[in-house]
């Protein structure tokens, strides 16, 4: 029993895990050999072992200690002050005075600057050149445009600082940047606010493409969701418009857009959503779904919608 104890090669009280040495090795030999172990043995065993190990960890902190010396920077400095060297090219921040560095931000030859550009102006953004829109104004529009004239030109003059003037020899909207304008997308913005009132649209909805950015248009034909001529035409046309506009107008208050009914031409303004669902409900009117059916969606839609906001 005492011969296998020993014979694994490591005395029961060692606590170093490095490897075994020549040493060792011996020491364990010779006690696996004496059969005549007794506690005194065993004491001076243990002693003598210990103090072997304790030698041999004292010449390997010895070899950590010179490895370390030799891989370091020489620094007359003091070893708390001394600093680790870091590797080409990266940043050292500096210490600062209550000798918390790990926030700061990296200062000296090697620190690293971000650039800092100045905005562009939307005049040099164009390379100091005037844009030019022009919209023409249909004939059935000419007269809303004239009495509407003073609140179309105040949100393009004063919010969008564009040029704007009425050519009446080919009767279109003409609008130019100049050095006062300050967005590069106000004249695109300002060409849609005029295109939209063309199409029918009251000022005070076609303003709101002007204050949100996510509004679009889309049109279509009735002819375009199926073929009809004639009196199946109109009739498609008057269930979507409704008795004095009931149909219309629950489809824009449920969906929250705004439908312009122009002959056989469908115009609608609102969000991506929302124009969607509203064109659905439309084409189900062509296609010939009764009003009641189509109401009984459009409460289910502004039920939903309400939940949602």
């Amino acid at each position: 029993g005492g011969g296998g104890g020993g014979g694994g090669g490591f005395p029961a009280n060692a606590t170093n895990n490095t490897a075994p040495t020549a040493a060792r090795l011996v020491s364990s030999h010779d006690d696996a050999l004496d059969d005549g172990w007794d506690d005194d043995d065993d004491d001076s065993d243990d002693d003598d072992d210990d103090g072997l190990y304790a030698d041999n960890d004292v010449d390997e902190q010895d070899a950590d200690k010179a490895d370390v010396a030799t891989s370091m920077p020489e620094n007359d400095a003091a070893p708390e002050d001394r600093a680790v060297a870091a590797a080409p090219g990266v940043p050292v921040p500096a210490p600062t005075e209550d000798g918390d560095d790990d926030n700061d931000i990296a200062t000296g030859p090697n620190a690293v600057v971000q650039p800092e550009f100045k905005r562009l102006s939307a005049a040099a953004a164009r390379g100091g050149r005037s844009e030019y829109r022009r919209v023409r104004c249909p004939a059935h529009r000419y007269t809303p445009l004239r009495d509407n004239w003073e609140q179309i030109l105040m949100p393009l003059v004063e919010y969008l600082k564009l040029q704007v003037r009425f050519n009446t020899r080919t009767r279109c909207v003409e609008m130019k940047t100049s050095q006062h304008t300050e967005d590069s997308g106000a004249l695109q913005k300002g060409a849609d606010f005029v295109a939209a009132f063309m199409l029918g649209f009251e000022v005070q909805d076609a303003v709101a493409l002007l204050r949100l950015d996510d509004l679009y248009i889309e049109s279509f034909q009735v002819t375009d969701v199926k073929l009809l001529r004639g009196d199946h035409l109109s009739r498609a046309v008057g269930r979507i418009a409704g008795q004095d506009g009931k149909t219309r107008f629950a489809i824009e208050n449920a969906t929250r857009t705004r439908i312009v009914i122009a002959d056989t031409r469908i115009h609608m303004l609102g969000s991506y959503a929302n124009i969607r669902v509203a064109r659905n409900a439309i084409c189900d009117l062509i296609l010939g779904a009764p009003p009641g059916k189509v109401y009984n969606n459009m409460r289910n839609v502004a039920k939903r919608m309400n939940e949602r906001y």
